[in-house]
């Protein structure tokens, strides 16, 4: 089809002959026209017309054109065109649904010589259904439903007695059915009554509220919808029409070789026809919430049909590699709640790979080549020179590579091939001196990632080959160089990344951001960083139910941040614990304090629902609440304490109201004096306000978005650079606050919600004595940030 797609554009009168043609076979003008715009299309369709015609005659009835144009329509292999319109032609595939039944065996049987007893089994090339047959398979169905028929009159589903006649009789004419159907409904129930021509009223269902779990992504320009469900129910069997295990040849644009089927059974004679999927990062940085997306497709995959994947360290460049990362990445899978089939690593098959780039230059598709870097850089580079040279000149001269006797940048094998990109010949491996952190110093060539990843794919028996969109331009070299080598090819499949706006994730840039102080580390809770997201308290749940939320989709999705914290609120408010803290103290000593010695006060964990636990906290002659919960004069609307005013202590019991105001010499209110009543027999407050008593003293970090700009990287919208673009007020220290002592035993990472401040974590820098808590996310979402 692409070579018919290239062909040369007809001349006029050529075109008015196809116009003859395709409007002869039952096409409108408008039809026919849109046609030829189609190339590769228009070619198959004249061909099939006129070898149609060589059979029939010129005049070809509507029927016979519309099976012939939903042929080359539909065909993928135009070289079995001859094949399947000779059946049409011999009047032995008629209707549309034996044209399909032949087009999905051929689909599924790319190699020649096709077995023709064979095939005209599949589609029923022959079966003759009489009459007699269709009134039996009619009777038969009716008979298994005459009570409900009985029942429901002509309100019951005919559609239902349709379809079960249909799959007894599969290539019977459809509408020979409808007419027995309606003939024999009609004998069991007589002529429609005045009640059955009444429209059904419709019961409303009675549904259950869909769990978290159950709902399922819409993402409707960069705003996350409501109906979502689960990643593994989005991932599971048929729904994103992946082939399945062995029959790789199904695919769009799956390349065939006269060796493709016999490696394809040799593949699943090792895997059993199990789904293998691999998440495939270079160790040269931390993972961030675009690769959150790509490890719940590849594990969720796998997951979601039985299968495994694999965990396989991109480790071909040893310049960048440090052991921290490989450390890091593992954490993280493990911490989104995946376990890898198995951990691999590229340099494990170094040997292999050098074996095959071998092999790869005997057989003429390789060469080594002396064009330095910038030379060969972006889409119209200069042909090599070197493009032709003997195979045995490149065996030599990629030996010489290999013991060292080029220096960096020298010489490069190279592949012969144009990839979809305009990219041609891309470099398989280059010479590098730097030691590899695995196998030290035994290579001084890398292999690159063009040339390493599908054979490492091919090694591992990857069935699905997930990656984003950008590498569709590196498919074509995926497929050719596992046919050079003649060994079992995988499929790649694409999807759209994930972007956050208000960040950047590029390895540079977060480089650039720790190198000039704007933030602490790749850990900094202001990034979106995994290992930040979890600094900050952010639950792998919730990053996982996010990614559901997306959902897997072709078109990259650019997302709010706030749209993540929803789904962080929403695990949060079910996993964490209740405590109280006080971030700007103000201390208040309650005059007549009911006890002589401090009371008790039972805190429920979770208020919602109170079998999951208490917590106590001492309540004493003196508190501190929030500076913010007391004004000395109280405003229109506000409800808090003030003079004259009391308010409620949560979870106390009691009611406090104001007596005396203290303050320093600048005027400041640094005390309260306030006596206090038992809610029972108190008028009732306008509010409740947060409390501590015989606190912990701890520090607490507020943080907000590190850019002021939705896409800091865009010139456009910020011409100065994204470090240009940093927000002052992205982290608010605050030194002195207190907390309840029930999180004394918190150990970091632990998680609780702060009673009307929002979620917290504990953070790693805690020491005995002085704790230190991040704000995770508020406790609603703030109005600016939608």
């Amino acid at each position: 089809m692409a070579a018919a797609a290239a062909a040369v554009p007809m001349a006029a009168e050529e075109v008015e002959e196809a116009l003859g043609l395709f409007t002869g076979i039952g096409l409108s003008e408008a039809k026919a026209r849109e046609t030829l715009r189609n190339g590769a299309l228009s070619a198959l369709l004249r061909q099939a017309v006129l070898q149609a015609r060589s059979v029939l005659g010129p005049a070809l009835d509507k029927a016979t054109g519309t099976l012939l144009y939903n042929a080359a329509a539909r065909l993928r292999d135009p070289k079995h065109l001859g094949f399947l319109v000779g059946y049409i032609a011999r009047r032995q595939i008629l209707t549309d649904l034996q044209l399909s039944a032949a087009l999905e065996y051929l689909r599924s049987h790319p190699l020649e010589p096709l077995d023709t007893a064979d095939f005209e089994q599949a589609c029923g090339v022959g079966v003759c259904v009489t009459p007699e047959q269709i009134e039996e398979a009619v009777e038969a169905v009716i008979g298994q439903h005459r009570a409900e028929l009985l029942a429901e009159r002509y309100h019951f589903n005919m559609g239902l007695l349709m379809g079960e006649a249909r799959s007894r009789l599969r290539w019977a004419d459809g509408k020979t059915i409808k007419n027995e159907v309606d003939l024999q409904v009609l004998h069991l129930l007589g002529p429609k009554t005045e009640a059955d021509l009444e429209k059904k009223s419709k019961a409303a269902k009675a549904r259950p509220a869909p769990t978290e779990k159950q709902k399922a992504a819409v993402v409707e320009n960069g705003e996350v919808g409501t109906e979502t469900r689960s990643l593994l129910e989005q991932l599971r069997g048929e729904a994103l029409k992946f082939h399945k295990p062995g029959e790789n040849y199904k695919t769009e644009g799956y390349v065939v070789t006269p060796n493709t089927m016999a490696l394809l059974k040799q593949h699943l004679a090792i895997t059993g026809g199990q789904v293998r999927t691999r998440f495939p990062p270079e160790p040269n940085g931390i993972l961030h919430i675009g690769h959150a997306k790509a490890i719940n497709f590849n594990f969720g995959y796998a997951k979601a049909n039985g299968g495994v994947c694999f965990l396989r360290y991109d480790d071909t460049n040893p310049e960048k590699e440090e052991e921290k990362y490989f450390t890091a990445i593992r954490e993280m899978v493990e911490w989104l709640g995946y376990q890898p089939y198995a951990v691999t690593h590229a340099s494990d098959y170094f040997d292999q790979l050098y074996t095959w780039a071998l092999e790869l230059i005997r057989r003429g598709q390789a060469y080594v080549c002396h064009q330095k870097v910038e030379e060969i850089k972006g889409h119209n580079p200069p042909p090599s020179p070197w493009r032709d040279r003997p195979v045995e000149e490149s065996l030599l001269l990629f030996e010489d590579m290999r013991k060292g006797k080029f220096g960096e940048g020298e010489a490069t094998l190279r592949m012969k091939l144009m990839m979809e990109d305009g990219k041609m010949d891309p470099v398989a491996y280059r010479v590098k001196f730097t030691p590899h952190h695995r196998t030290g110093d035994k290579w001084c060539i890398y292999p690159t990632y063009d040339y390493t990843h599908c054979l490492c794919d091919s090694i591992e028996h990857i069935t699905h080959s997930l990656c984003t969109k950008e590498f569709q331009a590196r498919r074509s070299s995926y497929f050719w160089l596992c046919n050079a080598l003649d060994v079992y090819c995988p499929v790649q499949w694409e999807y759209g990344r994930l972007n956050l706006l208000y960040t950047v994730v590029s390895k540079r840039k977060i480089i650039r951001l720790v190198e000039t102080g704007a933030v602490r580390d790749w850990d900094d809770p202001r990034l979106f960083t995994l290992t930040a997201l979890r600094r900050r308290g952010f639950p792998p749940e919730a990053i996982n139910n996010f990614c559901a939320r997306v959902g897997v989709t072709v078109a990259q999705a650019t997302m709010e941040p706030h749209l993540l914290e929803a789904c962080v609120r929403e695990v949060l408010n079910e996993q964490a614990p209740r405590a109280m803290a006080v971030l700007e103290p103000l201390k208040v000593t309650i005059t007549n304090f009911p006890a002589p010695k401090a009371l008790d006060v039972l805190v429920p964990n979770f208020p919602a629902d109170e079998s999951r636990g208490f917590h106590k906290v001492p309540f004493k002659p003196t508190v501190y609440i929030e500076e913010t919960d007391f004004r000395e004069e109280a405003d229109k609307g506000y409800k808090r304490l003030a003079p004259g005013q009391p308010v409620g202590l949560r979870h106390a019991g009691y009611v406090i109201a104001v007596q005396n105001v203290i303050k320093d010499a600048s005027g400041r209110v640094i005390e309260l004096e306030v006596t206090c009543t038992k809610s029972d027999v108190a008028e009732k407050p306008k509010a409740f306000i947060h409390w501590v008593s015989e606190p912990l003293a701890c520090e607490v970090r507020l943080y907000e978005r590190l850019f002021l700009h939705k896409n800091p990287e865009d010139p456009s919208e910020v011409p100065g650079g994204f470090l240009s673009d940093l927000n002052p007020d992205s982290l608010r220290v605050v030194r002195n606050a207190m907390v309840d002592s029930s999180v004394l035993s918190a150990r970091p990472f632990d998680k609780f919600q702060f009673e009307r401040l929002g979620y917290f974590s504990v953070d790693p820098d805690s020491e005995e004595g002085k704790m230190v808590f991040n704000r995770t996310v508020t406790l609603k979402e703030d109005p600016g940030k939608a």
